[in-house]
């Protein structure tokens, strides 16, 4: 057996729990991997309250939590070729990342390089490969101007350091708590909410080229006003709203490259994790309240002891 946490229907908090499963058994193409770290996002509560991806298929209760993990292989699958057993490994698995063992697709599953630990590589397939593909979507020139909202976030935090690595002056919107922070990043802090746009003005009088937004609603609507072309609109946080506005969702390549991309970059020191909350896998729940109420600051990830 082998434990997980779980939520055992579509509600709130109260459905969680942690059980024991039966350790998963790979399939072809996939790796069995004993779970070392893995990082908490808002996807994960979402799905709890029913929430599904375009084109997924409804998951059987109970459904562990967790899209992105870092372990050690255990097994391989018939198919699996590249990965051996006792190999480091991170990417995004099929059975959640919130267990002692999990699955993971070697489409989307690098080798983790000696000098990241775990922790770091865990909290990289979602927000920080979510970041790498918005920036890069974008094509910015180095000396244009972009604006982050929720930079404070997950997502957010890797967005403004990789853009700032390609020369992109950087303005991050994000509450007045976490000014500081967002400076620390390199970027040009402006308090969100309500008249965000008249701040981004005053902040970048000569106008942005781009947004990349990781909020949506009020917040996304406003942003694209200050948008000449609002194709040069990216967003993770409002899909549906982004396009009705003229611009895109986030272009997700969702492949084993990007994710040795971004962990070359955390490596090299360009990319910070900024891992600020750690918990163990009995302390689910506490890491998956502190992101849900929507102002955790950069990223949280549950350790599992080997």
């Amino acid at each position: 057996m082998s434990k997980a946490y779980v939520f055992t229907r579509n509600g709130g908090p109260e459905v969680e729990a942690l059980v024991d499963r039966d350790r998963p058994v790979p399939g072809p193409g996939e790796l069995l991997v004993a779970v070392r770290a893995a990082g908490v996002n808002p996807v994960d509560w979402k799905l709890r309250t029913g929430y599904s991806r375009p084109g997924s298929e409804p998951q059987p209760f109970p459904t562990a939590f967790g899209s992105e993990a870092a372990g050690v292989v255990e097994a391989v699958g018939p198919g699996a070729e590249g990965f051996a057993v006792g190999d480091e490994v991170f990417g995004n698995p099929v059975a959640g990342g919130y267990a002692e063992h999990t699955l993971l697709p070697v489409t989307v599953t690098a080798h983790k390089p000696a000098g990241l630990s775990f922790t770091d590589a865990a909290v990289l397939p979602v927000a920080a490969a979510t970041a790498y593909d918005g920036v890069h979507q974008l094509g910015l020139a180095p000396g244009a101007t972009l604006l982050v909202t929720g930079a404070g976030g997950g997502v957010g935090t890797a967005a403004v350091q990789i853009a700032r690595h390609a020369g992109v002056h950087v303005i991050g919107a994000a509450s007045a708590a976490k000014k500081d922070f967002v400076e620390s990043l390199g970027a040009v802090h402006v308090a969100s909410g309500a008249g965000l746009a008249d701040r981004v003005r005053a902040a970048a009088p000569d106008g942005i080229d781009a947004v990349f937004d990781l909020v949506g609603g009020d917040t996304l609507r406003e942003a694209a006003t200050l948008l000449a072309d609002p194709a040069a609109l990216v967003s993770a946080g409002g899909k549906q709203l982004a396009a009705e506005l003229g611009g895109a969702p986030v272009e997700r390549a969702r492949t084993a490259a990007v994710l040795d991309a971004v962990a070359d970059l955390v490596v090299e020191g360009v990319l910070r994790t900024y891992v600020t909350r750690t918990v163990p896998l009995a302390g689910a729940g506490e890491a998956l309240r502190a992101v849900e109420d929507g102002h955790a600051l950069g990223k949280s990830v549950i350790e599992v002891t080997a």
